[in-house]
């Protein structure tokens, strides 16, 4: 009798193990995540998909329509890794009716493949490297300083009656997001080469 008690006590715990074990593979949770990364030929930063994370900058702007135009340009220039590194970056976002003020068939120019470096340049002269939150550019403009630009053109910050302007063309809104800061601006800073 104790032989056979013992036997189901050792059946009874091998079929307990071996159902814990499963077949190795781990299921999420309801309250884990899975990061989903994209194929080998879109890998980097920005083919990430992470719905956990506070938003990065390229998130936010594909978030919103008065963006379209720019998360275009972001695209067809391949800068989208820059705009969603860990930063502190500070992008000053150039709204859709920005694009529409360059001269007629700029921007088809520009969103040419053969032109794509010229198109990065351009996008590259509207992110400062560094933490530019509204009141750390009214102290740089105090102490007259330009931003270091990612093209390695720089900006000149003003403070005005009616706010804060970059580059001669003012902010109208900012948000901060999980890489830095975007400035809302409704001009293309296109640097002088």
């Amino acid at each position: 009798m104790k032989k056979i008690n013992l036997t189901i006590l050792l059946f009874a715990v091998l079929t307990l193990f071996m159902v814990s074990c499963g077949d190795g593979e781990k299921k999420p949770e309801a309250n884990e995540t899975q990061t989903e990364v994209a194929p080998l030929e879109q890998q980097g930063q920005a083919s990430v998909i992470d719905t956990v994370s506070a938003a990065n900058a390229l998130q936010v702007a594909k978030s919103l329509d008065d963006f379209k135009t720019l998360v275009a340009a972001i695209e067809a220039a391949g800068v989208e890794d820059a705009v969603v590194n860990a930063g502190p970056l500070t992008i000053f976002a150039p709204v859709n009716a920005a694009f529409d003020k360059l001269p007629a068939g700029t921007l088809d120019d520009l969103l040419k493949p053969e032109n794509k470096s010229k198109l990065a340049f351009i996008l590259k002269n509207h992110v400062a490297p560094a933490n530019y939150p509204e009141k750390q550019l009214k102290k740089e403009a105090e102490k007259g300083r330009d931003l270091y630009m990612a093209s390695g053109k720089y900006l000149t910050v003003e403070v005005k009656d009616d706010g804060i302007y970059v580059g001669g063309t003012k902010i109208l809104k900012t948000v901060q997001v999980s890489n830095g800061w975007i400035h809302v601006i409704d001009n293309v800073l296109v640097p002088a080469e």
